[in-house]
């Protein structure tokens, strides 16, 4: 136990956007802290209460040297200070367990969390090197040479997933069938008006790059891809003897997303509904072969279990991050946790992958769906570069 909580309704997403799409003029700092502003002025107790602050970025964007102090600045919490953390896709994970430490340990009463990235337009750097032949330097796609070069398996992500693939006998066919069943399990999500996203998910007005001039609203996810059984049979693999396709695996994405992380007495001041409660039990990290990432999300949820003193049949629910359909495979095959009942209203497969979010989204929709069902045990596990991957449990509790 950690004695750390998260108020129902204390947190939000926005809509993921595509790679180039509606939110890559927007600097995702800037973003975060006009959409977290906007979340707070509905919720000044909540304002009051917070003193920590924690900023998950991967993406580096004009002024992110200044990292937490600029956001909390712009979001009027002049006072409020904290880190900026950077872990790739685990860094929601890792900042929801950071909060936690602090509330837990008394060093704070309420951290406020903004994940803010974006894929698009990345930046491109130079680091000088005087000591090479004319003084050239070395140069940097922040983000797609990223995703080609891991600088110590020396593989791409993609080789990743192939290696996983061969390791636990996945087939294209079999990969195509867990896209297939996590594009349905999106559609939930989708019904009754988008009923399920309503319950926690955000507008984002979309300006120009300056925040000044309104040209329009993102209001639902943007870029996920209409998935067919003929659709994806079609696709060739993106490696020549390999069999992972552009369908089953994820897309690059804009977005934002936020939440608090305070104590069980302020938790219920500060919830939407105060019968609802929301207990953070246990974090899990791991890191496993070189080149294998897709595996990392099953022995780092089984620390996080064991932290927690619970066993995978306890869990109600579970949600992960899978830049892969092979993710899914490999959890399912360690675990014995059934592929069918993971990832219910969607998952970053489908739904796409701006990095320092794309936890903290799971993560919100995995205590709505524990809310719908009258409260339970869930887990969010997912990769990250470096063959790592970091894992939470929660529990959700319904009084009535």
């Amino acid at each position: 136990m950690t004695n750390a909580f998260i108020p129902y309704g204390g947190y939000w997403s926005t809509p993921f956007a595509k790679w180039q799409g509606s939110l890559a003029n927007l600097n995702s700092i800037r973003l975060g802290a006009a959409l977290g502003r906007q979340f707070l002025d509905r919720r000044p107790q909540a304002r009051a209460a917070i003193d920590l602050g924690i900023l998950g970025i991967t993406n580096i964007q004009h002024g992110s040297f200044y990292g937490l102090p600029w956001l909390t600045g712009m979001m009027g919490l002049e006072h409020i200070g904290g880190p900026t953390v950077q872990q790739a896709c685990a860094t929601s994970a890792r900042a929801l367990q950071m909060a936690a430490r602090e509330v837990g340990a008394g060093d704070a009463r309420c951290a406020l969390i903004v994940t803010a990235d974006r894929c698009s337009n990345g930046p491109v750097v130079h680091y000088p090197d005087p000591s090479a032949p004319g003084g050239n330097g070395h140069t940097e796609k922040w983000v797609l040479d990223n995703f080609a070069h891991d600088p110590w398996a020396g593989n791409a992500m993609i080789d990743t997933a192939e290696n996983v693939a061969r390791r636990f006998g996945a087939s294209a066919a079999e990969q195509i069938e867990v896209t297939l069943a996590r594009y349905a399990q999106y559609q939930a999500a989708l019904a009754d008006g988008r009923a399920f996203q309503r319950r926690y998910m955000i507008d984002v007005p979309l300006t120009d790059s300056g925040f000044r001039r309104q040209t329009g609203v993102l209001e639902a996810d943007e870029g996920v891809f209409p998935t067919s059984p003929e659709g994806l049979a079609k696709l060739r693999p993106v490696k020549p003897d390999g069999s992972v396709t552009f369908g089953t695996q994820t897309h690059p994405a804009d977005g934002n997303a936020g939440a608090l992380v305070t104590t069980r007495e302020h938790a219920r001041e500060l919830s939407t509904d105060p019968a609802i409660e929301i207990e953070l039990l246990g974090f899990g990290q791991a890191r496993v072969d070189k080149g294998h990432m897709p595996m990392a999300p099953a022995p780092a949820a089984l620390a996080a279990l064991a932290r927690a003193g619970l066993t995978i049949g306890d869990l109600d629910a579970v949600k992960t991050h899978n830049p892969f359909a092979v993710n899914d495979i490999a959890f399912a095959r360690e675990t014995g946790f059934p592929l069918q009942k993971m990832n219910n209203y969607g998952c970053s497969l489908i739904w796409g992958h701006p990095q320092g979010p794309t936890g903290l989204r799971s993560v919100i929709e995995l205590i709505e769906e524990l809310a719908l069902r009258g409260g339970g045990t869930g887990l969010f596990t997912g990769c990250a570069a470096g063959d790592s991957a970091l894992a939470v449990v929660l529990r959700v509790t319904d009084t009535r």
